[in-house]
C-alpha cells in the first residue's frame, strides 16, 4: 500500500500527515492525531460512537477513509467545548444524567450538535430521528433525549 499526504483541519488545528490509503478516518484521528474522544464501536457504521462532523456534515468516521478527508474541516467531541467551558449541550447531558459508561456519549453529543446547528428548535420526533443512528447500551435513551430536548430552543 502506498501512503498519501493529507492535510486536515481538526478542531481548528491543521495537520499534515502521510496515511495509508486504507486507513479509516476514525483510526487516523485516534492513532495519528491522539484525539481519542471519538470511539470505535463497530467499524460498520451501525453504532455511531465514531461520529464526527466533516465539512459541516455528520459522518460516521468508521465509514470514511482518511484520504477522503484531505482538505476537510473535521470536528470531534474534543472540539465542542471552548477551553474548560462545557457547551450547553454537554452541560445538559451532565444535568440529565445522559451518560453512564460514556462510550456512546461522544457520538451522541456530535449527532445532537449537528442536529441543533441545522435546526435549533427540533421537534421531539426530529430529535429521535437525529439520534437513531447512535446505539447506547446503558441509559435506555430517555435521559439522552431529555438532555437534547432541554437545550433545543
Amino acid at each position: 500500500m502506498s501512503d498519501h499526504q493529507v492535510t486536515v483541519t481538526v478542531n481548528g488545528v491543521e495537520y499534515e500527515r502521510e496515511v495509508e490509503a486504507r486507513k479509516l478516518l476514525i483510526h487516523f484521528v485516534r492513532d495519528d492525531l491522539d484525539l481519542t474522544g471519538s470511539h470505535i464501536g463497530c467499524d460498520t457504521g451501525n453504532c455511531g460512537a465514531c461520529s464526527m462532523i466533516v465539512n459541516g456534515t455528520l459522518v460516521k468516521s468508521c465509514m470514511m477513509l482518511a484520504v477522503q478527508a484531505d482538505g476537510a474541516t473535521v470536528e470531534t467531541v474534543e472540539g465542542l467545548a471552548e477551553g474548560d467551558e462545557l457547551t450547553p449541550l454537554q452541560q445538559s447531558f451532565s444535568e440529565h444524567h445522559a451518560l453512564q459508561c460514556g462510550y456512546c456519549t461522544p457520538g451522541m453529543l456530535i449527532s445532537a450538535t449537528a442536529l441543533l446547528r441545522a435546526n435549533p428548535s427540533p421537534s421531539e420526533e426530529e430529535i429521535r430521528k437525529a439520534l437513531q443512528g447512535n446505539i447506547c447500551r446503558c441509559t435506555g435513551y430517555w435521559n439522552i433525549f431529555e438532555a437534547v430536548k432541554a437545550v433545543a430552543k
